[in-house]
């Protein structure tokens, strides 16, 4: 199947939902829906619809297909409704593994890192599940926090969005442990999305994320920080405490800055590097960027690999 996704959706940021008024919605599944619904009616508002899509093949319409798939000029000469089958038929398995430590807790905006990983984790699933996916959730800091298998059932979805409202507690991240359990325990191809702010040495980082590359899995990571630890834009001397060591630093930022965005850049490089070399989809962002786009980038990275998750039907 060729498919191809225009840049509507980024394209219309001005119509986006800002996430500090999403983030104003207590119930996260609530918020997920209202991701996915606005980024749903931002594609059907495009006059390309947001895709473009060869289907392989017919099968006999059964009541409850989309009737706007229905094939009519096969049906002219047949006189028996078709409709189009597209190989997104297949559904995925996907699982989430979101970052709960106590990095995550930092936040300069009226929310924090773990609120956004949370949300996006929260869309993700939502998104998915709408699609009939079987979608999964580690949580870790440290160690373990919490594991869900992929399901698709009944009841699994708000299993999933009460265990992604826990708060985030942990102390320092460790991302070997969290990588291996998923090696171990998930035996079946599926896709593995890695939400952190990756603030952890990562010495051991392509060892594990090789693991999971190297099982079949596919992997996508999102890099997220906070705008403040993007451009440390802080205007005075100041004593800093560090969330997951509990010291506290004095740090003037006009000497610090240049330093620490260098380390930062390189931080970033290497990982970026790591991710093309295992052929890892890598997204490094600010958590004040609309969930749309996020949600967008999730896409575009599945489509890059040839591989179709997106059901053409809308839910409602």
């Amino acid at each position: 199947m060729k498919i191809e996704m225009t840049s509507t959706v980024a394209g219309q940021r001005g119509t986006l939902i800002d996430p500090q008024t999403l983030m104003s919605i207590k119930n996260l599944e609530l918020r997920a829906r209202v991701v996915v619904e606005g980024f749903w009616h931002g594609l059907h508002r495009s006059p390309y619809h947001g895709f473009s899509v060869e289907f392989t093949e017919y099968r006999q319409y059964s009541p409850g297909d989309d009737p706007r798939y229905l094939d009519w000029r096969l049906y002219a000469r047949t006189d028996r409704y078709f409709i189009k089958k597209f190989e997104d038929e297949t559904n995925l398995r996907c699982h989430l593994l979101v970052d709960n430590s106590r990095s995550m807790t930092y936040g300069s905006l009226s929310y924090t890192k773990a609120q956004y990983a949370n949300t996006l984790a929260a869309t993700l699933a939502y998104f998915l599940y709408l699609q009939g996916d079987a979608v999964g959730l580690l949580t870790f800091d440290q160690q373990i926090r919490e594991y869900l298998p992929a399901r698709n059932r009944a009841g699994h979805l708000r299993h999933l969005m009460l265990r992604l409202e826990q708060p985030a507690d942990g102390t320092a991240t460790d991302l070997s442990a969290p990588l291996r359990r998923i090696v171990e325990v998930v035996k079946k191809r599926a896709l593995m999305v890695l939400i952190s702010d990756l603030l952890a040495p990562i010495e051991t980082l392509e060892k594990n994320l090789g693991s999971l590359v190297a099982c079949g899995h596919e992997v996508l990571l999102f890099n997220i920080l906070d705008p403040a630890e993007l451009a440390f834009n802080f205007d005075r001397a100041v004593m800093f405490h560090d969330i997951e060591s509990g010291r506290d630093l004095f740090i003037d930022p006009a000497t610090a800055r240049r330093g620490y965005l260098k380390r930062l850049d390189a931080h970033t490089t290497a990982v970026r590097s790591l991710c093309q070399k295992l052929g890892i989809g890598y997204r490094h962002f600010a958590i004040d960027r609309p969930l749309e786009l996020a949600l967008f980038d999730f896409l575009r990275e599945r489509m890059k690999r040839g591989r179709r998750i997106v059901k053409i039907r809308r839910h409602a």
